[in-house]
């Protein structure tokens, strides 16, 4: 596991951008942490970096929203208002995991119906910032220190 301290908001919106070119079509991210802990705002920031959408809107309510990348569409889920997990394949999760990426907030949601594979990112707040873990398996690990990230 690796840990970044975050210092603000803008160091929390830098780690997201400098995810996005590590992203690959059937890469899971699990955003996890409170409420208020970061997660839409590495988010919204992964998701401009990749796609260009500056002000991509939270789907707290319509519950997932998917963008067109530049060689794979991504799918950005926040589960916190799920009721049912098995709801999760009325929202497209299988047409996402065949054809795109996929963010998740909430991911311990629907823990159990998730490939193995994931990058999970926790965010805490620690103090006026926040600390970013993020782990993964072999294959993250390599691709993050190549983009020196952690």
């Amino acid at each position: 596991m690796k840990m970044a301290a975050l210092a603000d908001e803008a160091a929390t919106r830098a780690l997201g951008a400098a995810l996005a070119p590590v992203l690959r079509q059937g890469d899971i991210v699990r955003l996890e942490g409170d409420l208020g802990a970061g997660k839409s705002t590495l988010a919204r920031a992964l998701i401009a970096a990749l796609t260009g959408v500056k002000d991509a809107p939270s789907p707290t309510f319509t519950l997932v929203e998917t963008y067109d990348g530049p060689d794979f569409p991504l799918w950005h889920f926040d589960l916190y208002r799920l009721e049912n997990p098995a709801e999760i394949w009325e929202l497209g999760l299988e047409e996402a995991l065949d054809e795109g990426a996929l963010l998740i907030e909430w991911p311990e949601r629907i823990e159990g119906l998730l490939p193995d594979g994931a990058l999970t990112v926790r965010l805490e707040t620690a103090g006026a910032g926040r600390r970013a873990h993020l782990d993964g398996d072999e294959r993250w690990k390599a691709r993050l220190a190549a983009a020196g990230i952690a």
